[in-house]
């Protein structure tokens, strides 16, 4: 069986508040029946496995800009276009501005084309952007450090894609991870009897490509299985913490690291029993 080629097309636009650069490159091999929102993580993941094939440090997804991303691919979609300036005027560079995205530098890519799956179709996207050394720079830039992806496909099954970088404020939380926990032996003693069980963990602030806020504190809460989550400390930089814990019972402890903006990460969970 013979495939006929398929049609594709790639275009770029960057500022550093007003001015531009930009840059893409392929993507690994997924399942042939990805939903939009899984192609667009797909290709998120591939614009990084180029990034750390290059030793580059990787760009964190934004939902802010995936769903600008998104919207851009849907109006090319449905106003049958392909241009970095919308039919009513406005550049990537209005919307973030309109929704009030506070940016230093920005840029989009952007691309279409025509293979059946959304898996072959993230390839040819990637590779029709790696290939233009003008779409590389952007993907490849040490300037930005949030991006998002967006997707859409016309009614004649047609591709439309969207990658939009920029330079912003850190809004990403730190992490944690539990050190192994001691658990006690089983032994006979009355209900009321209780102990001190020590939970340790490490951590730290997520490194962006710029502008990392650094590390802030931990917070710590403790439940009992059934209960309700309750405050251990809001404010620590101490790398573990006793925990009082009752015989027979089983507890849970959970840690999360805030930066220097306030931002906090997710919990990391860990099971002590008493």
């Amino acid at each position: 069986m013979v495939m006929s080629p398929r049609r594709f097309a790639v275009a770029a636009l960057a500022t550093a508040l007003m001015l531009g650069m930009s840059g893409a490159r392929p993507a690994p091999t997924a399942a042939a029946d990805l939903t939009i929102s899984a192609a667009e993580n797909l290709m998120g993941q591939t614009l990084n496995a180029d990034r750390a094939a290059a030793g580059l440090v990787p760009v964190r997804l934004d939902g802010r800009l995936m769903a600008i991303a998104r919207a851009r691919s849907v109006d090319m979609a449905t106003k049958n276009y392909f241009s970095h300036t919308q039919p009513d005027g406005r550049m990537v560079f209005d919307i973030l501005t309109a929704k009030a995205i506070k940016w230093y530098s920005a840029g989009e890519i952007i691309a279409w084309n025509t293979w059946p799956t959304l898996s072959d179709s993230v390839t040819a996207a990637n590779n029709g952007w790696l290939g233009s050394p003008t779409h590389r720079s952007i993907i490849m830039a040490t300037s930005y450090n949030y991006m998002g992806i967006g997707l859409a496909v016309d009614g004649s099954g047609k591709k439309y894609w969207t990658a939009v970088f920029i330079k912003g404020p850190d809004r990403t939380g730190g992490w944690v991870s539990f050190n192994a926990v001691p658990q006690p032996a089983a032994v006979s003693i009355t209900s009321d009897a209780y102990h001190y069980v020590r939970v340790s963990w490490r951590g730290g602030d997520i490194r962006l490509v710029v502008l990392t806020a650094g590390f802030r504190n931990y917070q710590v809460q403790k439940r009992v299985a059934g209960g309700y989550w309750r405050w251990a400390t809001t404010w620590t930089t101490n790398t573990s913490r006793a925990i009082k814990v009752y015989y027979g019972r089983t507890y849970y402890v959970r840690v999360r690291a805030c930066d220097q903006k306030g931002n906090c990460g997710r919990w990391a969970v860990v099971k002590v029993r008493g």
